[in-house]
């Protein structure tokens, strides 16, 4: 059985699209994709009134621990409440993958690729997202670092990167309006 996460509401089965390369994320763990119910720029993007590009920055405050447990960083303070809070979604799941799709283990999960779409034979509703990381985390399903608790050499790393990518984005106002707002520790002095 491999999980999907999506906002989108009745799908029958998972679009792949080979035209755009991009590859479903699939994992065999449902709690692993409660993150893909927000992106914390797609969702400031919406409230802030902005366009969003899903191609402005590729950071994902995600990965696993020694032991393959999933965890979810807060790259600035209270990032994981901001991004997931009142969001709602989907979690679909599939129990077969067609042969002609390529398939490839990642750390993030199972990358299909292919033409056509993979049959969803399931769906759990999420009415809030943030509070099914917390439910998951609580079980020990799931780790949360949060920011406050990282070490002062983890934020000058992520200071670093905000950083490089509010000089390189220069030309898209509303990726660096995210940025100035969520992460003003990391921009204090950039003019």
């Amino acid at each position: 059985m491999y999980y999907y996460a999506s906002q989108t509401p009745d799908l029958n089965a998972l679009p792949l699209d080979a035209a755009n390369g991009n590859p479903l994320v699939l994992s065999s763990k449902k709690e692993n994709v409660l993150a893909g119910l927000s992106n914390a720029i797609e969702k400031y993007c919406q409230e802030a009134g902005y366009a969003y590009s899903p191609d402005w920055s590729t950071w994902k405050p995600q990965g696993y621990d020694g032991n393959g447990i999933f965890c979810l960083e807060e790259y600035y303070p209270d990032a994981i409440s901001d991004t997931y809070k009142g969001v709602s979604g989907y979690i679909y799941q599939v129990d077969a993958i067609p042969g002609a799709c390529e398939q490839k283990n990642t750390q993030d999960g199972l990358q299909v690729t292919g033409s056509g779409s993979i049959p969803v034979c399931g769906c759990d509703f999420i009415p809030d997202a943030y509070e099914a990381i917390l439910d998951a985390a609580n079980k020990g399903a799931i780790r949360l670092l949060r920011f406050e608790n990282m070490s002062g050499n983890t934020k000058k790393i992520i200071a670093s990167l905000v950083k490089g990518d509010y000089v390189n984005m220069a030309d898209i106002p509303a990726y660096r309006s995210f940025l100035e707002e969520k992460f003003q520790y990391a921009l204090k002095g950039k003019d």
